[in-house]
């Protein structure tokens, strides 16, 4: 019996997966790490597969292949860039996930990923120290999809066994990709610019403060609740992660401590309705106490890191200089 973990990731070209690929080949070898996406994105090393997670005998066909025993289905359209085309979100984020179920639970996988989010919260949530178990009424079809998501995840462990574990993750910083069109990604897009050299103009207004997370502190949680015993994951939905929250003024006046001529426009836009309905800050207590989660980096940290990561990028890629970015 083969008992070698091999790992394959759905939408491995995403602000998560592209990191997420890294830290899984050094856990487990590159060569037992299989990526998949739509296209193969330039620069990317090691096992790569060209696949639509909504095709089921395609990812049927890879877990064969490669016999696949771990699954993290990462691929989905995000908030603000699903509004823009409401039925189609729906669409993708669900057809993806009942392949990736049904796969995994033909195929007795042993454990699968699905990453939830913040966003599954609306008005019926507190905004402070939202709990995991909270009402669920979500204000987009990208926190629509990943309510139901949740439900149907813990379905599958119900009723057919299938270890399915998953993650609330709040708005995800980090140096590694460009922004994937989510709300929250105003506090990647303003650290680029903050290095550029450019003006800032941001969708939310200053003052809208919303849960944040670092991306080093999103692996760490990702694999942490994935090496977790079966029997310490109690939440068969998905867990509340928190890491730091902060309001633009305040990611701005971090900034302007290295750089203090930093400029700045608020123009409030769509998604600043979106942002009003989740939660300012979340309780990931059940997180902590399952499985032993706490968060590493503040916001001095992530700031302080961002901007060096940047300038090491950009001085060795100086043809981005050249380009205006998002």
């Amino acid at each position: 019996m083969n008992t070698e973990t091999k790992v394959l990731v759905i939408g491995a070209n995403g602000q998560l997966g592209s990191v997420l690929i890294g830290a899984l080949q050094q856990k487990f070898g590159i060569d037992n790490v299989v990526g998949s996406d739509l296209k193969r994105k330039e620069g990317f090393e090691g096992i790569f597969e060209i696949a639509d997670a909504t095709d089921q005998p395609r990812i049927q066909e890879l877990v064969t292949k490669y016999k696949i025993t771990q699954i993290y289905h990462l691929a989905a359209i995000l908030s603000a860039r699903g509004e823009e085309n409401p039925l189609l979100t729906w669409d993708i984020n669900m057809k993806t996930l009942f392949t990736v179920l049904e796969v995994s639970r033909l195929n007795n996988i042993d454990r699968v990923f699905f990453p939830s989010s913040i966003a599954v919260f609306g008005t019926g949530a507190p905004l402070d120290n939202t709990p995991n178990n909270a009402y669920l009424d979500p204000a987009t079809v990208y926190g629509m999809s990943k309510a139901a998501g949740e439900n149907w995840v813990q379905y599958y462990f119900f009723k057919y066994g299938l270890d399915v574990r998953s993650l609330r993750y709040p708005g995800v910083i980090g140096y590694q990709s460009l922004p994937g069109g989510g709300t929250t990604d105003y506090a990647v897009d303003i650290y680029h610019k903050a290095v550029l050299g450019k003006e800032f103009t941001c969708f939310l207004k200053e003052d809208t403060t919303l849960p944040m997370i670092f991306m080093q502190d999103t692996i760490r949680a990702t694999l942490e609740l994935m090496d977790a015993p079966k029997e310490q994951v109690k939440i068969r939905t998905s867990y509340n992660l928190a890491g730091i929250s902060f309001s633009p003024a305040e990611i701005v006046a971090e900034i302007r401590k290295l750089y203090p001529d930093f400029k700045v426009n608020y123009k409030p836009d769509f998604r600043q309705e979106i942002a009003a309905s989740w939660p300012k800050t979340i309780d990931d207590n059940a997180a902590a106490r399952d499985w032993g989660w706490k968060p590493e980096y503040n916001l001095e940290g992530i700031t302080t890191t961002m901007i060096q990561k940047l300038k090491e990028k950009y001085k060795t890629d100086s043809k981005n200089l050249k380009t205006i970015l998002f």
